[in-house]
């Protein structure tokens, strides 16, 4: 990995300050890339995944260069599930055969989703404090499990992928302000507000259904 970032360097030069610290290229093309991928998640466009894919594998270079290995983990695991998601909303159906469609979440799948965080948070933990150098992994940990729920849940249009990722992404915040990545800390600020507006719009096209 580090020949790989040596080689990308000028991509880490910064490109102007923010509070102090430096916000460099690589952060600001994923930043404007993400906030796009965003807008077209809320208008159900399958646009939105191979945005997702760019955003994600520069975002690994950013997180790994910060050492939040687990948010740079997360990275490969979404541009793996964005794919997946690509497809499923292209191609995915539902449990009755029908295509998918936005829709509310049932029950059974909910328990699912917090047993799976609620196991995942601290497994991935642990394995960051002992087999890393990473110095928050608990703080590290707990979005990167909750966004896997959260991808899971828009890869399948369920209405409350959006409060999941309003959760993660309020955490983030606090997350990446101690690592000062605070053109980050800007962009998952407005995600939290976005995260809001798709939960009501969702929430509208699965009520007209």
């Amino acid at each position: 990995m580090d020949p790989l970032l040596q080689a990308l360097r000028p991509l880490f030069a910064p490109a102007f300050t923010l509070w102090g610290s430096p916000a460099t290229w690589l952060e600001l093309v994923a930043v404007v890339i993400a906030l796009a991928m965003v807008g077209f998640n809320m208008r159900v466009n399958p646009i939105a995944w191979p945005l997702a894919i760019v955003s994600s594998l520069l975002y690994f270079l950013l997180f790994w260069d910060s050492r939040l290995y687990g948010e740079a983990g997360l990275q490969i695991v979404f541009v793996v599930l964005a794919l997946w998601g690509w497809w499923q909303w292209l191609r995915g159906t539902q449990d009755d055969g029908a295509a998918l469609r936005v829709r509310a979440l049932p029950q059974r799948e909910a328990i699912g989703c917090l047993a799976a965080l609620a196991l995942a948070w601290p497994a991935l933990a642990l394995f960051l404090d002992h087999r890393t150098d990473s110095d928050v992994p608990w703080f590290d940990a707990f979005p990167t499990a909750a966004s896997l729920v959260g991808q899971w849940l828009l890869g399948r249009k369920y209405v409350e992928n959006w409060l999941v990722w309003l959760l993660v992404n309020v955490i983030s915040v606090g997350l990446f302000a101690v690592k000062g990545l605070w053109l980050t800390v800007l962009l998952y600020a407005v995600f939290a507000v976005l995260s809001v507006a798709g939960w009501r719009a969702w929430r509208v096209l699965a009520a007209a259904r």
